[in-house]
């Protein structure tokens, strides 16, 4: 459904997100009969080799489905607030949006602001949720539909929808899912949002936990640490920014998968930690704090990411630290 096919009765909201994982809950907003009067995300960003300016998935996905696109650096100004009323707004809809919203643009829409947050509120507020439930080893995370507030991630919430976090799962397995589940949460919940029939409920605040921003340095792998740590690493950095270690010459070998091996398998090793102690067609194993770590999927500086067995028959790797510093 195109812009100019809106239904004069439907609501008039406001989208505002950016990266990939707002992408499904704008369209689904479109499928169902509810397409956004406009949709603010954030400016074009430079990319690639020649860094070219290069528009956002969402901005991407918004054009070609013909709705007005507005792209502030910032919502703090009284004059880009005014270009926001003028939308008239009844909802403001949020899904990584990446900019603060203060609380004067809150007060715009009628029915305030609502969020699509990717955990299970009150745990894991703040930037990086998806990342910090795998690297914390929780059993599950979850979407969220929150009632904007002042604060980060505080707002009352109208519902949540599960999602199991299997033992091998990455941060790109996780973000798809959830894109995904938080667009079907929206399109289900918000009749009763607009109608008022949906209360939301507030969030235990004793319960709250804050997803810190992510660090490219936490990429770094510490190989004293112990082998469920570093696995959780490998696969919470999976696909950005993806964990990484020293060559023995000092540059950096990128680590795309990895496996711990079990005690029963691979019982501890003797060796220092960061030590490759074999290195075959299953992969190259490395001796961590307690145990063994089997990469299986590696990037050597310069090149496309390549098996860890097809690094393996380079050469004789068995012996060599990684980790070092330069």
């Amino acid at each position: 459904m195109a812009a100019a096919d809106r239904d004069a009765t439907a609501p008039r909201i406001v989208y505002a997100g950016t990266p990939d994982f707002a992408v499904p809950a704008l369209r689904a907003l479109i499928d169902a009969g509810y397409p956004p009067v406009a949709v603010y995300t954030q400016p074009d960003r430079p990319a690639g080799r020649g860094r070219k300016l290069r528009p956002g998935p969402v901005k991407q996905a918004s054009t070609d489905a013909g709705i007005p696109v507005e792209q502030p650096e910032s919502l703090r100004d009284p004059q880009t607030r005014a270009r926001l009323a003028e939308w008239q707004p009844d909802l403001l809809v949020v899904a990584a949006y990446g900019l603060i919203l203060p609380r004067a643009v809150l007060e715009i829409p009628h029915q305030g602001g609502l969020n699509i947050h990717a955990s299970l509120l009150p745990r894991w507020r703040g930037a990086a949720p998806i990342h910090r439930a795998i690297l914390a080893g929780d059993d599950e995370t979850g979407v969220c539909l929150m009632q904007m507030a002042p604060g980060l991630d505080t707002g009352p919430v109208h519902a949540c929808r599960r999602l199991p976090l299997g033992p091998r799962v990455t941060t790109g397995e996780v973000h798809d899912a959830l894109a995904r589940m938080g667009a079907e949460l929206l399109v289900e919940h918000l009749p009763a949002i607009m109608s008022g029939e949906s209360v939301p409920q507030p969030q235990d605040e004793a319960r709250a936990t804050y997803a810190a921003k992510l660090e490219k340095d936490e990429a770094r792998l510490d190989w004293q640490a112990p082998t469920v740590e570093l696995d959780r690493r490998v696969r919470a950095f999976d696909p950005w920014p993806v964990a990484w270690t020293r060559l023995p010459d000092g540059e950096v070998l990128r680590i795309h998968a990895a496996r711990p091996l079990d005690s029963a398998a691979a019982p501890a090793s003797e060796a220092v930690p960061g030590t490759i102690v074999a290195a075959g067609s299953d992969g190259v194993d490395v001796a961590t704090g307690d145990g063994l770590l089997r990469l299986e999927r590696v990037q050597l500086p310069g090149r496309r990411p390549v098996s860890a067995a097809d690094w393996a028959n380079t050469g004789d790797l068995v012996g060599l630290r990684l980790g070092g510093e330069t």
